[in-house]
């Protein structure tokens, strides 16, 4: 292969993964959306609507490690066409569950969406940060993350207007007979087919290209996909090897408190715009979109750009330090304070996730498979913490201080970054004496 034709072949390879990144973005962030309208649907409390990111994000950590043995089995491509397949039937499972009117069907079609997320991202991920030079994996996985964030502009807008319909007003509800009842909310909740039924054929579709695709070669030993055996070494030890790793430690619990963060502030960004501002759900549905994606794909852009300049450890902490900061004012300011509180934790926690994974997975080497399997196994959070915000904002009976979950999160994510940062320090010490040596 020439030169000219190797480096075509990883841009392509680099747009088709990072087309990936758009798509699971896009599915995740119409969970804000679908949260008011089943708590709607099926009349929930804000913990019983919290299942709906506990069924996504459990999936997370079922899948997780299977996910790292497929890769480890099969390579990067299957395993990415494996968790296509299972994104799309999760969508298309969305029809029947629309039909029953059953949440726990809706739950269903959504832990199987998760867990073709679950080895998508446990794929995808580590194959962006090792297409190309080491030292810009960081920025890399970053720039691949800038289109999951296009995504959380995207869905919000999107979907509102496909599925938050005006349905008859609460009022007018309530003084139905029972069975009109249950048949106008059922009605409701079908508006979520033709969305969901799209998504499905788009992801089938990605799912053929990816089959035709040649992808290139990364890591050691890493094929374009069919056929190449498990390594020896057996994967328990593997996942021991990889658990040693005090920076894949580190990594997954604060990617734990990452995920239970962003969850509780996107999650339930409508109904505190609803409660706190007295904005109607589409018009949040707007500030989540507009205010809270724009933030959060802009904010992924300006942060590569900053690495150029800033240390990605020192940066992630003290955006850290900037959304704890900002989960206060939205605690207790409340009102279109509180809204714009919300939207600027969404700017300072955009770099946040592609940031400590690809600072978790830094020469890891012939543990990076198992090593991304446990930071994606540690999105769990996202079930944990969104529970911790339901049950904090039914218990003092304010949306507001569901904040809480998040503010402690970000203190954790500031403590590992900083660790990170002495160690980056230490290594560009270590570098730099090296380099003095030679002189």
């Amino acid at each position: 292969m020439t030169e000219a034709s190797s480096r075509q072949s990883y841009a392509f390879a680099f747009v088709m993964t990072t087309s990936l990144f758009f798509m699971w973005g896009f599915v995740h962030n119409l969970d804000p959306i679908l949260i008011p309208h089943l708590r709607r649907s099926f009349n929930l409390s804000v913990l019983q609507s919290a299942l709906v990111d506990s069924a996504v994000f459990i999936a997370y950590f079922v899948m997780a490690l299977p996910a790292g043995m497929l890769i480890r089995r099969v390579g990067y491509k299957w395993a990415m066409i494996f968790g296509l397949s299972l994104f799309a039937a999760g969508a298309l499972l969305f029809l029947p569950a629309a039909d029953t009117h059953r949440y726990g069907v809706f739950l269903a079609a959504l832990f199987i969406i998760a867990c073709g997320l679950a080895v998508l991202e446990t794929a995808a991920n580590p194959y962006i940060s090792m297409l190309g030079r080491p030292d810009r994996a960081v920025q890399r996985l970053n720039l691949a993350q800038s289109f999951n964030g296009l995504a959380a502009t995207l869905a919000p807008i999107v979907g509102a207007r496909l599925i938050l319909v005006d349905g008859v007003p609460d009022a007018q509800l309530q003084a139905m007979p029972e069975n009109l009842r249950r048949a106008t909310l059922a009605a409701e909740a079908a508006s979520v087919k033709g969305p969901y039924l799209a998504i499905a054929l788009v992801i089938m579709l990605i799912a053929v290209i990816f089959y035709f695709l040649k992808m290139p070669a990364v890591g050691a030993g890493e094929g374009s996909g069919a056929g190449q055996a498990a390594p020896s070494t057996a994967t328990g030890r593997a996942l021991l090897r990889a658990m040693r790793k005090p920076s894949i430690r580190r990594a997954a619990i604060a990617q734990f408190f990452y995920v239970g963060a962003q969850v509780c502030v996107f999650s339930f960004f409508i109904l505190y715009a609803s409660q706190a501002a007295g904005l109607s759900q589409v018009a949040a549905a707007d500030y989540l979109g507009w205010g809270c994606g724009l933030a959060f794909v802009s904010g992924r852009f300006a942060g590569t750009w900053l690495m150029k300049y800033f240390a990605s450890a020192r940066l992630l902490f003290s955006y850290a330090l900037a959304c704890a900061v900002l989960s206060a004012v939205a605690m207790f300011a409340g009102g279109m304070v509180g809204v714009a509180a919300v939207i600027g934790i969404a700017f300072f926690m955009s770099i946040m996730f592609p940031t400590i994974f690809a600072l978790g997975i830094h020469g890891a080497g012939a543990d990076t498979e198992m090593g991304s399997s446990l930071i994606i196994m540690s999105i769990v959070g996202g079930a944990v913490l969104p529970l911790v915000f339901g049950y904090i904002s039914d218990a003092t009976h304010n949306l507001q201080y569901g904040y809480a979950a998040p503010l402690l999160c970000f203190f954790v994510i500031a403590w590992f970054a900083r660790t990170a940062s002495l160690e980056q320090d230490a290594r560009a010490a270590v570098s730099n004496d090296g380099a003095l040596q030679h002189v």
